[in-house]
């Protein structure tokens, strides 16, 4: 392109100013070689020479406009509007923020979350720039806006089987879960995010099949950018505003192989619901976000067990409802917490009319304590008993209520190598006595008025040096976790028997190995201890490998 064009084609102001003062040092040589040329050279040789000056001075402009694009791309003025880009589920207040690509940054420093590389990118054209790749972090997106990342997770090792008496036996989940995480950015306000979810390596109808695994839709939203301090997440499907883990659920941002232990139950991650959401920042460090969605169902069967009528099965009797009797499983027990019990995504087929409320408070590092993160979070919905519930002998069960209080917090010392988390969850149920797990003739999975957990975890951040032309870092860390899913205070027409199986205590010591802020190599060992006389038997020593770009 000609010189003329480009400051036609709207050259930045910098790129004009110097090509304004190249074209005046340009003249002045020029005049210069005339007059020179008069007296003892051709004519010609002046113009060669003068054109030889335009070429470099072209070439200059096309590096100088490369910079400049670069510099923009990576970096938004102070006061500027930020590029568009896809919000965290994790952390939506902050849209277009990239994420701290690796716990090896301060976690307790809590920053926005991109699940893929910023839609701005697709604008950079130089290839050599790094961490400007919109597509898988491989190559620039062929539409304007598009965006692919992806994470996902493979275990392996050894596991005790507490159905065999605690054996040891040797395993793997070769493709524990990949995510490919999609993001559009339509305009620079409305910006469509979603996340799809294969585990365990695939697809399965048949109990034959051998890869018994499962596709899904983990997050489905369009976000509406407005002001800072207030923005809307059309309803679609959401993470509820609990805890870290939920919302930054990727391999890279935990050290164990397996997800922490409160994020099992008590928070039953990935917690996925259909929801509408606001958002914004409150003030400096202070972000926010309210969430109303359905609620959970005390009802843990298989899909086929609801009715056309979108009930629990009718009647009375111990044939389960998979063999056409009644009998259902509880979503809320006392061995399982809420794993069971998240809504169904689809086709109307909720069992309730009741909505859950829940909400987040974020704060990143207080002028005090830099290096800090911390959240505090609530849930609650007013009813959990799905229609026509009841127990084994027919009787109708009323309603009960579910409330949810967590703290968290994420703090990496400065200037040392220490890192502290540590959290708390505490769950309180209305009338335990309506509950499905203290009606159904099963005693060892009642159910209290309450359910609690706390953690807490200590870590060190060790640079390994420079390996295959990458800074590598070791994160060895050590987390003790207590839960009590059976707290007493059982009621209903079970026998009042748990046998402590659900008051666990968890030691987790391994090490995380990042090569690369996008991927990590773990190992774990697990003790589990509960309070059941035969013992949990549920330790393991497992290795993972994970990944997040």
């Amino acid at each position: 392109m000609s010189i003329r064009n480009r400051l036609r084609g709207g050259a930045s102001p910098l790129v004009i100013s110097l090509a304004a003062f190249s074209l005046l040092l340009a003249a002045g040589g020029y005049a210069a070689a005339e007059d020179a040329a008069a007296k003892a050279a051709p004519a010609q040789a002046a113009n060669d020479e003068l054109l030889k000056k335009l070429e470099l001075m072209e070439k200059r402009i096309q590096m100088l406009e490369g910079q400049l694009k670069q510099k923009q791309a990576s970096a938004t003025p102070a006061g500027a509007p930020a590029p568009a880009a896809a919000p965290a589920a994790g952390d939506p207040s902050a849209p277009g923020s990239t994420k701290p690509a690796a716990p090896a940054t301060p976690t307790g420093s809590e920053k926005p979350v991109t699940k893929a590389p910023s839609p701005a990118a697709a604008t950079v054209t130089t290839p050599d720039v790094p961490g400007k790749k919109p597509i898988l972090g491989l190559t620039e997106s062929p539409v304007t806006g598009l965006s692919i990342g992806a994470y996902g997770e493979i275990q392996f090792g050894l596991m005790q089987n507490p159905a065999a008496g605690g054996q040891w036996q040797a395993g793997s989940d070769a493709a524990r879960r990949l995510v490919l995480l999609p993001t559009y950015a339509i305009t620079e306000n409305i910006i469509f995010n979603a996340e799809i979810e294969f585990e365990h390596a695939g697809v399965a109808f048949d109990n034959d099949d051998k890869m018994r695994g499962s596709v899904g839709i983990e997050q489905l939203w369009i976000d509406f950018k407005i002001v800072d301090q207030f923005n809307w997440r059309a309803p679609g499907i959401d993470l509820v505003p609990i805890g870290w883990i939920n919302q930054h659920h990727e391999p890279t941002e935990f050290y164990s192989v397996l997800r922490p232990e409160l994020y099992n139950g008590l928070i039953p991650s990935t917690w996925r619901v259909p929801g509408t959401s606001i958002y914004g920042t409150i003030a400096d460090g202070v972000k926010y976000q309210i969430m109303i969605s359905a609620a959970q169902e005390d009802f843990g069967d298989a899909f086929d067990c609801r009715t056309d009528a979108n009930t629990v099965p009718k009647g009375s009797g111990t044939l389960p409802c998979t063999q056409g009797g009644p009998w259902y499983f509880p979503g809320i027990d006392g061995l399982n917490a809420l794993s069971f019990s998240s809504p169904p995504l689809g086709d109307f087929r909720q069992l309730s009319n009741s909505l859950a409320i829940s909400g987040r408070l974020d704060f990143t590092e207080p002028a005090s304590l830099r290096g800090l993160g911390w959240s505090v979070s609530a849930y609650y919905t007013p009813n959990t008993t799905p229609r026509d519930a009841h127990d084994d002998f027919g009787n109708p069960l009323g309603n009960s209520s579910l409330t949810m209080f967590d703290a968290e917090f994420r703090y990496r010392v400065p200037d040392t190598a220490l890192e502290f988390r540590g959290e708390g969850v505490y769950v309180i149920f209305g009338n335990p006595a309506n509950l499905r797990a203290n009606n159904d003739s099963d005693p060892t999975n009642n159910v209290g008025k309450s359910m609690y957990g706390y953690s807490g975890e200590v870590a060190l951040h060790l640079p390994m040096g420079t390996i295959l032309n990458s800074e590598w870092e070791a994160v060895p860390f050590y987390r003790y976790t207590y839960q009590n899913l059976q707290t007493g205070g059982f009621a209903g027409t079970d026998l009042n028997m748990p046998t402590g199986a659900g008051q666990t205590q968890f030691h987790n010591l391994g090490v995380a190995i990042f090569p690369s802020p996008k991927v990590v190599l773990k190992a774990t060992y697990q003790k589990v201890i509960n309070n059941d006389p035969a013992g949990a038997n549920s330790d393991s020593f497992l290795g993972g490998v994970g990944f997040f770009f």
